[in-house]
């Protein structure tokens, strides 16, 4: 789809989620290839009329350089023919790029030593010059793109409410004797560190601390199955033990105090478009200070320009647990079948797939530490991504250990914190 049509559809999406009647859509939509039954099936699970044609519309960008006047044609074909104008005067874009006009020489003269008269010279040229008012206009370009971008709708998220959103912290420190589960120290001034951060960049912050597997469950699935429609974001926070699990999209897995595992799939799937229909199109992140498995990273040699390890200033301990395979047949091929594309979503992970993800008694874990630290430094300045390879780099230099944090990101625009 072309830029131009993508701006009417946001431009007028206003009054088409307002007015946009989406049942007589359904059938001509796949009759003319826009949609297949699934995709129609899960834009009609986002919710009431509205939101269906919230997402509709968002879909519809996707789909493709027939896209808008098909849709068009749709509306048009179904009796509304008036959002079908008021999107074609919305896009009003040219077919062709605006031709040169009234071109005429002029001749400039290059600086040198001064010729006698009636001399051809080399140096001067004849160079077609358009005129002042026929040049088309073109935006002068920023200086500092960051500023710019910051607000840009259809480059960046816009984080508008107050709160933001919500975020939810699970913090589990002491588990069940005899599971070979250490208890977790210093965790709490990791908890510490987000709540007092979260708050300060504009969440509602909620924390619960030592919950078992079931437990941890009822807490997302609560917040999953809130009303976020007047919010901008979500947030989920796991500080627990952790281990690999079976996977389709997202690895690894976090402990409840009971020992038993939670997919970190399965706990993204919760806030996905079906589950979670007033948060579609809304980012929503996931930082997983947990353990990916129990190998230890010694790394490797690096030049004399490579930062150096860094002591640890205190008690080491990993959040490793070993990795067993799962008994019996834990996967369901229809409900992995049935997985939506995930959109909107970023996994922020303290360390590699497979690796130990370390923590400090006194300071807490490297990984919060870090991320903690760079918040407070780059979060009025710069977007998400660009602050996780700060943390990144960061905790990779640590230790005679190696540990290097990662993100499994699906967001679809950039992600500024709304700082006060």
């Amino acid at each position: 789809m072309e830029e131009a049509q993508r701006g009417a559809l946001r431009r007028g999406r206003a009054r088409l989620v307002a007015a946009l009647r989406v049942a007589p859509l359904w059938g001509p939509l796949r009759e003319r290839g826009l949609f297949t039954r699934p995709m129609v099936e899960d834009v009609q699970s986002a919710g009431s009329r509205g939101e269906q044609a919230r997402q509709l519309l968002i879909d519809l960008e996707t789909r493709g350089k027939r896209a808008f006047p098909v849709f068009l044609s749709i509306l048009r074909d179904t009796g509304q023919g008036d959002l079908a104008d008021m999107l074609a005067a919305e896009c009003r874009c040219p077919s062709a790029p605006p031709q040169l006009v009234d071109l005429r020489p002029v001749q400039l003269e290059l600086r040198g030593e001064e010729h006698p008269k009636n001399v051809n010279l080399p140096e001067r040229l004849s160079v077609p010059v358009q005129a002042e008012s026929e040049r088309p206009q073109v935006p002068p370009v920023p200086v500092r793109g960051l500023a710019v971008d910051k607000w840009n709708q259809d480059l960046v998220y816009q984080l508008r409410a107050d709160p933001c959103g919500r975020c939810l912290i699970l913090n589990n420190i002491n588990f069940t004797t005899g599971l070979g589960l250490s208890t977790r120290h210093g965790s709490d001034v990791d908890c510490e560190k987000l709540e007092k951060r979260f708050r300060g960049l504009s969440f509602d912050v909620l924390t619960q601390r030592d919950l078992e597997a079931r437990d941890m469950v009822s807490e997302l699935q609560k917040l999953a199955r809130q009303d976020h429609s007047a919010l901008d974001c979500c947030i989920v926070v796991i500080l627990s033990h952790g281990c690999q699990t079976s996977h389709v999209q997202f690895p690894g897995g976090v402990y409840g105090t009971d020992g038993k595992p939670i997919p970190i799939e399965k706990i993204v799937n919760y806030f996905n478009g079906s589950n979670c229909p007033s948060l579609r199109g809304k980012p929503k992140l996931f930082f997983i200070q947990a353990c990916g498995g129990e190998q230890r990273d010694r790394g490797f040699v690096v030049d004399s320009n490579s930062p150096g390890d860094e002591a640890p200033r205190g008690s080491v301990e990993s959040d490793a647990t070993p990795f067993q395979a799962p008994s019996g047949n834990m996967d369901e091929p229809d409900a992995v079948a049935s997985l939506p594309t995930p959109s909107d979503i970023l996994v922020s992970y303290s360390t590699f797939p497979g690796f130990v993800s370390w923590r400090e008694v006194s300071s807490g874990s490297w990984y919060v530490e870090t991320l903690d630290s760079v918040l407070e430094q780059y979060a009025p300045s710069e977007d998400l991504l660009n602050m996780l390879l700060r943390v990144a780099n960061a905790v990779s230099a640590k230790g005679k250990y190696k540990q290097i944090p990662g993100c499994f990101n699906f967001l679809r625009k950039k992600f500024f914190f709304k700082c006060q």
